[in-house]
């Protein structure tokens, strides 16, 4: 890669795709700051210098050639089955989520997700177009996918293997499988709905009965949720100023500066600022499906549309979970909530969708398997 062909690469960058994700950032910093009752420590700072070093990796990926991302497309999925079998031997914690590699601690659970998309999209691209939604294809892929799911749902981490299982159906989906399977499918997991609760853990059955009642237990499992609706319906329309979030700076808020960062967010800037940030998220996630329809290859297609759906499933489920709709299971709000592993995640994500963007009239040559 001399320097003239990164010259126009960077130019040829979606920069105006860089903003929004700054833009977001930046919110993430200064509801850090609240978080900490004006301080930049402990939580801003990190936030702000992790952003720095995902924004050169993004700017990074976006300078490789989508040809050289598609080649290897199937490595990041062998490293993220290793990572994650590597938990179970320098762990010996019941939960086995995190890497600690010495200068950072990793949740490979998070990157395995960008690695699905990567690997399935390759998966589905080297299929010839004659036999997209055959029913064999789709099994294949599932069976690529199973160990990752399996992986990570015995660590144990249910809300990251729903969100695993949900990106895989969706890039399925998108490959073109039958609705009718779909439905099948869906048929297929409510008869076993019976025995996926008898396998869950105590704690697991826990959220969720306490989400269908958070007044079962008030002040233990469903004191977290009684108190983000509290801080959400007390900030009314333009909320309560910032840094005046009585249930976050009062410490009722638990979880304030991860999970529940959205809540504080809608306590101190109401339902225009909750608003304003779903747009920011929206704007990022139709900006990149335009990016993914203006691909010329089926890899391209499906690597930005498995991003947009991922970034949707980290909004969806966080905003869902602080609400009420959905049961607590520890979701992110990406490129916001405190957390170096989705913040990762994201910035990888976007570094091949800027590369797909720059690249996205490189033909990739089909490889036949059959």
């Amino acid at each position: 890669m001399n320097n003239i062909s990164v010259y126009k690469k960077l130019i040829k960058i979606d920069w105006l795709l860089v903003l929004l994700l700054v833009t977001l950032v930046s919110i993430g910093c200064l509801a850090l700051y609240s978080a900490a009752d004006a301080d930049w420590n402990p939580w801003a700072v990190r936030h702000f210098q992790r952003s720095i070093i995902g924004f050169f990796i993004a700017v990074f990926i976006a300078l490789i050639d989508i040809k050289l991302i598609y080649r290897f497309a199937w490595i990041p999925l062998i490293i993220s089955i290793f990572m994650l079998l590597l938990l179970y031997f320098v762990s010996d914690q019941s939960v086995n989520r995190w890497l600690d590699l010495g200068f950072i601690k990793l949740q490979p659970s998070e990157l395995a997700k960008i690695s699905l998309i990567l690997a399935l999209a390759r998966y589905f691209h080297d299929i010839q177009i004659r036999d997209y939604g055959k029913i064999s294809y789709s099994i294949v892929a599932i069976i690529i996918s199973l160990p990752v799911v399996i992986l990570t749902l015995i660590q144990p981490d249910l809300g990251t293997a729903v969100m695993q299982i949900l990106l895989i159906g969706s890039l399925v989906f998108l490959a073109g499988l039958r609705v009718w399977f779909l439905i099948l499918f869906f048929g297929i997991f409510t008869a076993s709905l019976p025995f996926l609760w008898l396998n869950l853990h105590d704690y697991q059955k826990q959220r969720i009965l306490t989400h269908l009642d958070p007044s079962t237990d008030a002040l233990g499992a469903g004191y977290h949720i009684n108190q983000s609706k509290i801080a959400l319906g007390s900030g009314g329309v333009f909320g309560k100023g910032f840094l005046q979030g009585s249930q976050s700076h009062l410490d009722f808020l638990p979880e304030k500066q991860t999970d529940f960062i959205f809540t504080m967010i809608g306590e101190e800037f109401g339902l225009a600022g909750s608003l304003f940030v779903l747009m920011i998220f929206v704007l990022i996630m139709l900006y990149t499906y335009m990016i993914s329809f203006l691909q010329s290859s089926q890899f391209g297609r499906l690597v930005c549309s498995g991003i947009v759906f991922m970034l949707f499933s980290y909004v969806f489920v966080n905003i869902g979970m602080v609400s009420g709709m959905l049961p607590v299971v520890g979701a992110p709000l990406p490129l916001i909530s405190y957390g170096g592993s989705s913040m990762l995640t994201i910035f990888i994500s976007f570094g091949i969708v800027l590369s797909a963007s720059i690249h996205r009239f490189d033909k990739l040559e089909t490889r036949e398997r059959y």
